[in-house]
């Protein structure tokens, strides 16, 4: 069923985007890129000023990253306008290709992007409709590591390291190794929020392979929201 909503949205997007014209696409397409990339490099500290309460910080996260997703969005498609009311004339096979093209892109960019956000829903680990946090949740096209989020992922994380080079790059956790061998540096986004919808579909009791259920308050994990964040530009 996410298959089919992912495409959904693709196809809506790409229908709405492209009758904007060449220009006016890629202008969106652009927005949506750049509103994308400020949304999950900095919701992690907007969402640490909610309110301390569990269900708010449990919250906090997807209201974040979508809340700002939609502002850039917005505000950066009305800069588009202001500064290019008028569209330059192009040949009528650029015109087609230019907007159908970057209508596509727009749409499956902001399905990957609204894909993400579904890691930070305070719902169960495996949310209902077929959404699977380990899994490649667009038809199993190109396995894992091709599913929407990931590449996602990937490309923050490359963005991050390489062009906006401040040293703190965004999801890169190392891991120390024995006998002085180089830390190993592991992505743990889909991990780490699997694990705090596990608690909050738990109510905040974990249960521990090692020992007896973790009970207690229902204290929010320590990521997103829970204070483990910053901007990583």
């Amino acid at each position: 069923m996410i298959d089919l909503l992912l495409l959904a949205i693709i196809g809506v997007i790409t229908y709405c985007v492209a009758s904007e014209g060449p220009w006016g696409a890629a202008s969106t397409f652009v927005a949506v890129i750049l509103s994308g990339l400020v949304a999950m490099n900095f919701f992690e500290p907007l969402a640490g000023m909610f309110p301390s309460g569990f269900e708010w910080q449990m919250r906090a996260d997807i209201i974040a990253l979508l809340g700002l997703f939609a502002a850039g969005v917005t505000g950066l498609r009305m800069a588009a306008e202001y500064l290019m009311p008028t569209q330059i004339e192009v040949s009528p096979m650029l015109y087609d290709g230019g907007r159908w093209g970057f209508g596509l892109l727009t749409g499956y960019a902001t399905a990957a992007i609204v894909l993400t956000a579904l890691h930070t829903a305070p719902l169960g680990k495996d949310l209902s409709l077929g959404f699977r946090s380990n899994d490649n949740n667009f038809f199993g096209i190109g396995g894992v590591e091709g599913a929407p989020d990931r590449m996602w992922l990937s490309f923050t994380q490359y963005v991050s390291e390489n062009i906006f080079t401040t040293g703190n790059v965004f999801d890169r956790s190392e891991f120390p190794r024995y006998r002085g061998k180089p830390a190993e540096q592991w992505s743990s986004f889909p991990i780490r929020y699997a694990d705090r919808r596990q608690r909050y579909a738990s109510g905040g009791v974990m249960t521990s392979s090692s020992g007896p259920a973790l009970n207690g308050p229902p204290v929010p994990v320590p990521i997103g929201g829970g204070g483990g964040g910053g901007s990583k530009f």
